[in-house]
């Protein structure tokens, strides 16, 4: 059974572990206060160019998610997500356990534009109501679609405009800005957005994701916060390390980039056999939508997500692949369903 569920099946890059072994028994500071975190901190403000940005390292996206957006927020604000978003529909509701509503907004993309802001903030009208705050981005979004720099710009101006905090998810960033089709940069979205973040669990790393907060007004007591809520790791360097490793030199891209090929190789060849997909995904995740009977056959073989159901005779699957995924297993993927078509 070979699995295209997600982009995290696998352990860690190899340089990453030895890595990780290499320093095993040197004695270090905790708490992220280690010369390898620093080190890392250093080196990701060089790739964002900017020495005016603070950086924290988390353990994972939903912990990262929660801390910076409860930090962020006073108790009566709220959060602005797309109805895909994943703060909304996969974290158990940790936004709203801290006390703070998250908006859904209706899209079709997964992308969130001005005027999906704007139909929001409308609603929203006075002190009886939450007051809508943050506005919560993933790139890619969950159905892999990607932000442009000139969308990016447009929620920027709009969110500054209106005095809204402009937030992203960046758990794939990697396979965002490694796409074909972006034409964005670290330092744009240091320049465009009030905090980020860098995901490595899903793109190598063990485990790992590097908060990136660009707006003044929200650094101040981070760590507070970050200890309050147990995401201040006594063994920080096991991060650090991780992030050095992977921007000391381009690794980090192109792990992405691996994935993003394998990922193009699939929606190549499915489309080829006339399928279509349900969204236009350029990143690591594909949704192709598939007649119920080739589903049950190939999941005999495959492992992958039952997305949504079409109709009554097809659904939509996703296919994830990884910085680890093999080509060996795609084309054997593409043929067997060659041969159920």
């Amino acid at each position: 059974m070979y699995s295209f569920k997600n982009d995290y099946s696998e352990g860690a890059h190899p340089r990453i572990l030895n890595a990780l072994i290499e320093s095993n028994l040197e004695q270090d500071d905790g708490y992220g206060e280690d010369k390898y975190t620093l080190k890392a901190i250093e080196l990701l403000k060089q790739r964002i160019n900017s020495n005016n940005i603070d950086i924290h390292f988390f353990s994972g996206g939903t912990q990262t998610n929660l801390t910076a957006i409860s930090a962020f927020l006073r108790p009566h604000e709220a959060v602005i997500s797309a109805n895909t978003g994943h703060v909304l529909v996969h974290e158990t509701g940790a936004i709203e356990a801290t006390g703070h509503k998250v908006i859904s907004v209706e899209v079709k993309d997964g992308k969130l534009k001005p005027n999906d802001v704007k139909g929001a903030l409308a609603a929203h009208t006075d002190e009886h109501m939450v007051k809508p705050k943050l506005v919560y981005i993933s790139n890619p979004t969950e159905i892999g679609s990607i932000y442009t720099k000139s969308e990016l710009e447009k929620l920027s101006n709009f969110c500054r405009e209106n005095k809204l905090i402009l937030f992203m998810d960046g758990a794939r960033l990697g396979s965002a800005l490694s796409s074909e089709e972006n034409d964005m940069t670290l330092e744009d979205l240091g320049g465009l957005t009030d905090a980020f973040y860098i995901g490595g669990t899903k793109n190598g790393a063990l485990l790992g994701e590097a908060l990136v907060i660009c707006k003044e007004s929200l650094k101040e007591d981070f760590r507070f916060h970050m200890k309050q809520k147990g995401a201040l790791l006594a063994k920080g360097r096991l991060i650090g390390i991780q992030f050095l490793e992977l921007f000391s030199d381009n690794l980090y891209f192109d792990l992405a980039k691996h994935a993003n090929k394998m990922a193009d190789l699939l929606r190549k060849n499915i489309s080829s056999m006339g399928y279509e997909f349900l969204v236009h995904s350029p990143s690591n995740q594909s949704f192709p939508i598939l007649p119920n009977s080739i589903i049950e056959k190939l999941q005999e073989k495959y492992a992958f997500y039952l997305w949504s159901k079409i109709d009554e005779n097809n659904s939509s699957v996703r296919l994830v692949t990884s910085w680890a995924t093999k080509e060996e297993a795609v084309m054997e993927f593409i043929e067997d369903l060659k041969k159920l078509t």
